[in-house]
């Protein structure tokens, strides 16, 4: 709040009716949407952006903006570095905020409603081969306890294709070993069931039974993975461990939070599965989301036949 007491009086009213009407706008996405954890944590950090903005800027708040003042402060992000696609989620985020304005009395029309999205480049999902997944999954420590949480977690994400985030959201009741399920709840809290392998079963057992007693600090604790405080393991404390994992296996290519995911879709459908189930698993709303895949396993297959026919 130290900002809040240098700014003049008027500014002051502006900047504390930002902040309030912020914290209403994300209770509205979480309880009226359902809208995951990390997708309010973008929403939250796009706007407090866009508000700092307008308030170096001399407005004193959200509401006397015009679509001439988003367009400045798009235009800055782009001058900063920002790829395409996240200056679009600031765009929708914006959009998004001053529609709920609009629905609530504050404003009488939204200045954002009109501004188009930059247009951005569609890029192939980051996915392994067969065998690199398998030298990754192969890289944790089983003799230490560390080592059977990160397998377990590595082989899930593989056998399942869940997001990161939602990895880290699983509860212990999330899991259902004796029949072989994950429950997981994913983006506008859609509750899906994910078979699990027998493998990803086997590295669950062995960390259920051998690693997670050691690690857990208060006996209560509902998270299904926890670090070596007995707390939840965080996006960014996997993040980290997957970059030190695919550095140990030698994988050259930086690997993104969501590879496994990546590889888990598009192995299955080399494989033969057909597009609707690997739909279901992933969690699609859409299955044009899914189709992206198709075209990575035909890259893939192409790559395949030039290196391996010999007049290709």
């Amino acid at each position: 709040m130290e900002l809040v007491k240098k700014l003049p009086d008027h500014f002051k009213r502006g900047y504390l009716w930002m902040e309030r009407i912020l914290e209403d706008f994300i209770n509205y996405l979480s309880v009226e949407k359902g809208l995951a954890r990390n997708t309010l944590e973008s929403y939250h950090r796009d706007l407090k952006k866009y508000m700092q903005f307008l308030n170096n800027n001399g407005i004193p708040d959200v509401k006397t903006s015009t679509p001439a003042v988003i367009s400045q402060f798009l235009m800055e992000q782009r001058q900063s570095g920002l790829a395409a696609a996240t200056i679009n989620r600031n765009l929708a985020s914006i959009r998004s905020f001053y529609h709920f304005l609009l629905k609530e009395g504050s404003i009488q029309e939204n200045p954002a409603v009109e501004m188009e999205a930059s247009r951005t480049e569609k890029k192939l999902p980051s996915v392994l081969s067969f065998s690199n997944v398998d030298l990754l999954l192969d890289q944790p420590d089983l003799t230490s306890i560390t080592g059977k949480r990160d397998k377990a977690m590595l082989e899930l994400l593989y056998a399942t294709g869940i997001r990161v985030s939602e990895l880290i959201f699983l509860d212990l009741n999330s899991v259902n070993i004796k029949m072989g399920f994950l429950r997981c709840d994913g983006k506008g809290r859609k509750e899906r069931m994910i078979p699990l392998g027998s493998m990803s079963i086997k590295s669950l057992e062995d960390y259920l039974q051998k690693s997670r007693p050691k690690l857990l600090k208060l006996k209560d604790e509902k998270a299904l993975f926890i670090n070596q405080h007995g707390k939840r393991l965080t996006r960014q404390g996997f993040w980290k461990l997957l970059k030190k994992y695919a550095l140990k296996a030698g994988i050259q290519d930086i690997i993104p939070p969501h590879t496994l995911r990546h590889s888990f879709a598009t192995h299955l459908l080399e494989n033969g599965a057909d597009l609707r189930s690997v739909q279901e698993m992933l969690g699609h709303a859409d299955i044009s989301t899914t189709q992206i895949y198709t075209h990575v396993s035909r890259k893939r297959i192409k790559e395949i036949y030039r290196k391996t026919h010999p007049r290709a």
